[in-house]
């Protein structure tokens, strides 16, 4: 008697290793989109160029026109405005990573992660840890254009750093939203428009560029418990650009009160609600 064998569909060997094999499978994937970001430099270079011209524009154009604090000295307003630059920045990056995980999509790259033995979520991982190491470095170069053009800090370099790390988590955070948008939509295009334009209402109804109490009321309690503006002020408060006569709440709001300790809870809350969307929205999506 002979036995007829049946094709039967291979599927990938669930891993095992738990945290552990998250972290590699996850450092896997960023290392792919790193290389990947080497090939194309003119990725890193456009993402370089447009926040260098909010720099130059903002602080030349409007800098002697917006009253800070009672003044219209162009320095006191470099100082008030670079954290709303950098800020700007990172959260603008959302639109690449999104754009990017729409486009593997949309090549098939997705699904082929999907039937390898790799961790949950690692493929998005990777990609938001290589989006977090091109937007590192773009604030690095910024942060060189901002001193070029006057801006100081006035606290030690440790406050600084964190400073710089406080944006950053924002930044990381924002990609998980820009992750999501990436695997809702069907091509690049819609990722880039969808990633952009919900950011520039949130950015501007926000403390990044004038103080809030120019604002209509109501204007003002979205911007104050903006996480945006929280991230800004915490940022502010540490490099030492704090401005005399600019008061840190019209409203009363807590997030204002206490920006850094409000900018890492909205940030990890954030992260935790849109990585939880993104990752069950991989397991699921179709390119």
């Amino acid at each position: 008697m002979s036995a007829i064998a049946k094709d039967s569909p291979t599927l990938a060997p669930r891993p095992s290793g738990g945290l552990t094999q998250s972290v590699k499978d996850s450092l896997v994937v960023a290392k792919r989109n790193l290389i990947r970001m080497t090939r194309i430099p003119e990725m890193i270079l456009f993402g370089v160029i447009q926040p260098v011209m909010f720099v130059v524009l903002f602080t030349y154009v409007f800098g002697g026109s917006i009253s800070i604090g009672g003044s219209t000295d162009p320095q006191r307003y470099k100082e008030f405005l670079m954290a709303g630059i950098f800020a700007q920045t990172v959260t603008f990056a959302t639109a690449g990573a999104g754009a990017g995980i729409a486009d593997d999509m949309h090549k098939g790259l997705i699904d082929r992660f999907r039937s390898l033995p790799m961790a949950r979520g690692a493929v998005l991982t990777g990609r938001t840890l290589a989006d977090l190491v091109q937007t590192t470095l773009t604030l690095v170069v910024l942060a060189g254009v901002a001193l070029l053009v006057g801006w100081r800090t006035h606290e030690n370099i440790g406050k600084v750093l964190c400073g710089f790390l406080l944006l950053l988590f924002l930044g990381y955070a924002f990609s998980w939203i820009g992750a999501l948008i990436g695997l809702s939509v069907r091509t690049p295009e819609a990722a880039t428009s969808g990633g952009l334009i919900w950011l520039f209402p949130l950015t501007f109804i926000s403390n990044a560029f004038v103080p809030v109490n120019g604002m209509p009321t109501f204007l003002q309690h979205v911007a104050e418990w903006n996480p945006f503006s929280a991230t800004v002020a915490g940022a502010r408060e540490l490099f030492g650009n704090t401005m005399p006569g600019v008061p840190k709440t019209v409203t009363g709001a807590w997030p204002m009160e206490h920006p850094i300790i409000a900018s890492l809870l909205w940030s990890a809350l954030i992260i935790v609600v849109f990585r939880t969307l993104a990752v069950r929205k991989y397991r699921s999506a179709t390119a």
